[in-house]
């Protein structure tokens, strides 16, 4: 798995518990898998359709930083199948781990749109 991005846990992220609230974490997960898609699609239209169970195994306090992992599962006709981790880098634990995410091309009218793409290709490579 390629860890793409890393957050640092501040004051405002934390749930009651003192621990890093939940929907903070999923909400840097949905705009990482969002950027990933759009870059390797060439499209800043893409949506969320569908993200797997979700299962939080461990937190993270103030201070900690974690890390948000990405690989692709498989690629559709308009959508890219994608797994997640997001891991706490000062305890080395795994935050959560998620299946199977998948994200949806869309074309100017706002429906599904093929994209034509069938495997990962890397910013470098298109630059050649």
């Amino acid at each position: 798995m390629r860890f793409h991005t890393r957050k640092w846990v501040k004051p405002e992220d934390l749930n009651p518990n003192g621990t890093l609230f939940g929907g903070q974490l999923l909400a840097w997960i949905d705009e990482e898998l969002a950027l990933y898609t759009i870059i390797q699609l060439e499209n800043s239209k893409v949506v969320t359709k569908h993200m797997s169970e979700i299962n939080f195994r461990s937190s993270a306090r103030q201070g900690d930083i974690i890390e948000i992992g990405i690989d692709v599962v498989k690629f559709g006709t308009t959508s890219l199948s994608l797994k997640c981790e997001a891991r706490n880098m000062m305890t080395r634990e795994t935050i959560i781990s998620i299946e199977s995410t998948t994200m949806v091309n869309l074309g100017e009218d706002g429906k599904p749109k093929a994209h034509g793409k069938k495997e990962i290709e890397f910013v470098r490579n298109r630059l050649l």
